[in-house]
Formats: structure tokens, C-alpha cells, sequence
């Protein structure tokens, strides 16, 4: 089974010339950006025991990723939308942005909500599933990694609806097979620490499972058209890692050689979001982690983020996070 993506929202890329080692060397860069770990603020993990006939219904879930690992047996993926896919014992399948889905042992069959199978779901917390059929026997892993919104941008967004990583891929990634088997096995070590434990297991394993995927994306730059424009790839890979020098949509459109109107447009088109908005993300995306994971004043928070004024920049935390800086640190709960 080859790696599976599903564009929802595919546009047409127009290359550019541009020599084929840089080329690989500004991929290289976005993946690398894609790959920087979203951090989760939570995981529910659930153990699926079901023998055929069998189907659960997953709705959308926002500012979450869902995880699916195949331990025995096979299942279908199927939506409204988009073919069915079929499974098999030792897949995984990354849905990124959590879109809705039904998992069942044939892609025809009509399924039962997940709610009502598992009405509570909160994060830090596990479930079981058993359906007791009369068919073949599945086991599966799924969870749902609930992720910092903030830290989401559209590049993150803009990835298929559904990654999969068949048997033999998972294999080749030794530390991501082992992960999910020790996640996966009815007696994993409980203990002190066990919830962060697994938040970060859990956290390993998306990245470790989103790195392959990343590769082949990268082959085939039609599951992800933002791979296939360099000039727009090259702004997002200046905005995510020099975020803090001043930049504007006329400066950002000069440096990869194209005009306002068409980088702002192509911009939109490949990311999802408008240039202003991505870049407003990324500054306040670090912002908070400045003022959360170190001890950096407050008061030089602003320039490391390309604020000239403290004041500009108080206005835009408060009204991206819904909290003023200071509140941030202190761990007041943020309304954005």
C-alpha cells in the first residue's frame, strides 16, 4: 500500500526555474519546519477489541490529531468523500487535522456514533472498545492528540486529510514500530508520571510518523502543492524561522521575485491563509513559548519576535491569545 494523501483543497502549483539542489535544500527546509513537533496539551488513547461485523462512526475533532494502529486483523477507512482505504495489521493512519471518519470491517457497512460507544473522551484519560461479533477479530490503538491551536499554522492545516504508513514503512522507522507497540500492548508500565509518559510517547510518535510521510510528499509535491511553488515555499520557511526581522507582504513578495498581488494570492491559494496572518502566527507562537519555557524578560519579548513597539505588540498578543502577556506567564487560560 502506498502512502495515502488526500488533498481537500488542491490547486495547481506553477514551478519555478530554479537549480535542483537549492531546490532540494528549500524542501528540505519546509519539511523540516512541518516536522517541528506540535505540542500537545492532551491525549486520549482508546484500545479497540472487535470481531466483524463491526463499524464506528468519528466525527470531526477540532485541534486534534487522530492516530490509528493496526495491531491484528484489517479495517476500512472510508468517508463521504473520498475512496475507502483498507488496512492492515502493523498500518498506522495519521489523520492531522482530525477529520471525520468511519472505521468497519467492510467499507459498505453503516456504523454506530463514537460517542456512543464512548461517550467520555477527555484527555489524559484511556478507553476500551469491545464489540463482540461473530467474524474475523481486530485489534487497533487510536487517540486523539490534542494539539495548542495556536501553534497549528496553515502549512500544518494545509497537509492531506489522511497520511498512511503501511507495515513495512513502520518497520523501517524502528523507534516509531516500538513506540506503538509498547503504546498498543494491554499491559504497558503504569505509574507515577504515566500521563505525561504517554503524552509524550504519543507526541514522538506523530512526528516519527509524519517524518516518512513528509519524504514521500515530498516525491510527489501534488499531495502537498505548496512543495511544488519554491517562491512561496522559500517566504514560509523565512517567516517560520526569521520571524523576527520587519518584514512586509512588499519586502517578503521582492525577496522570491514576484509581484504583491500574485505572492499575496499564491500565498492564500498553497498555505490557507493570508501572508500577514501566517507570519502574525509564527511571532505569536513564539512569543508565548518565550514567555512560558524561559526566562527571557517580558519587557525584550517584543524585538525577539519583530515588534518595534512594546505597545504594538500588546495589542496583538492580547488580541491573538485573549490574555495580556503577563497574564500568559502567569498560566492564565488563554481564549484563542
Amino acid at each position: 500500500m502506498d502512502t495515502v494523501g488526500t488533498d481537500r483543497h488542491a490547486q495547481l502549483a506553477v514551478p519555478h526555474a530554479v537549480p535542483h539542489g537549492e531546490r532540494e535544500d528549500e524542501q528540505e527546509d519546509l519539511l523540516s519546519e512541518l516536522l517541528k513537533p506540535l505540542r500537545l496539551t492532551g491525549v486520549f488513547d482508546s484500545r479497540w477489541h472487535v470481531r466483524a461485523p463491526w463499524a464506528i462512526e468519528g466525527d470531526a475533532e477540532r485541534s486534534c490529531a487522530v492516530l490509528h494502529y493496526v495491531v491484528e486483523g484489517d479495517c476500512w477507512i472510508t468517508t463521504d468523500e473520498e475512496p475507502p482505504v483498507e488496512l492492515h495489521a502493523g498500518d498506522l493512519v495519521v489523520f492531522p487535522t482530525g477529520a471525520a471518519h468511519r472505521l468497519s470491517d467492510r467499507p459498505e457497512r453503516q456504523g454506530v456514533p463514537l460517542k456512543a460507544v464512548l461517550p467520555e473522551r477527555q484527555p489524559g484519560t484511556s478507553g476500551e472498545i469491545v464489540i463482540g461479533g461473530s467474524g474475523a477479530e481486530g485489534r487497533l490503538l487510536c487517540a486523539g492528540l490534542h494539539y495548542d491551536a495556536s501553534a497549528a499554522t496553515g502549512l500544518y492545516t494545509s497537509l492531506p486529510w489522511a497520511l498512511v504508513l503501511d507495515g513495512a514503512q513502520v518497520d523501517r522507522e524502528p523507534l516509531l514500530r516500538d513506540t506503538l507497540r509498547l503504546l498498543a500492548a494491554p499491559d504497558r508500565p503504569v505509574g507515577p508520571g504515566d500521563r505525561l509518559i504517554t503524552l509524550r510517547a504519543f507526541e514522538m510518535a506523530l512526528v516519527l510518523a509524519l517524518r516518512p510521510l513528509l519524504r514521500e510528499l515530498a516525491v510527489n509535491p501534488a499531495s502537498l502543492p505548496l512543495l511544488g511553488h519554491p517562491a512561496i515555499s522559500r517566504a514560509v520557511v523565512m517567516m517560520a524561522t526569521r520571524f523576527a526581522e520587519p518584514w512586509t507582504i512588499d519586502s517578503l513578495a521582492r525577496e522570491v521575485g514576484m509581484s504583491r498581488s500574485a505572492f499575496t494570492a499564491a500565498f492564500r491559494d498553497l498555505v490557507g491563509e493570508s501572508p500577514a496572518r501566517y507570519l502574525a502566527a509564527r511571532r505569536m507562537q513564539e512569543a508565548g513559548r518565550l514567555l512560558t519555557e524561559t526566562s527571557l524578560p517580558q519587557s525584550a519579548v517584543p524585538a525577539r519576535v519583530g515588534y518595534q513597539s512594546a505597545v504594538g505588540f500588546h495589542l496583538a498578543f492580547r488580541k491573538w491569545f485573549g490574555v495580556t502577556p503577563g497574564e500568559y506567564r502567569s498560566g492564565a487560560v488563554r481564549a484563542a
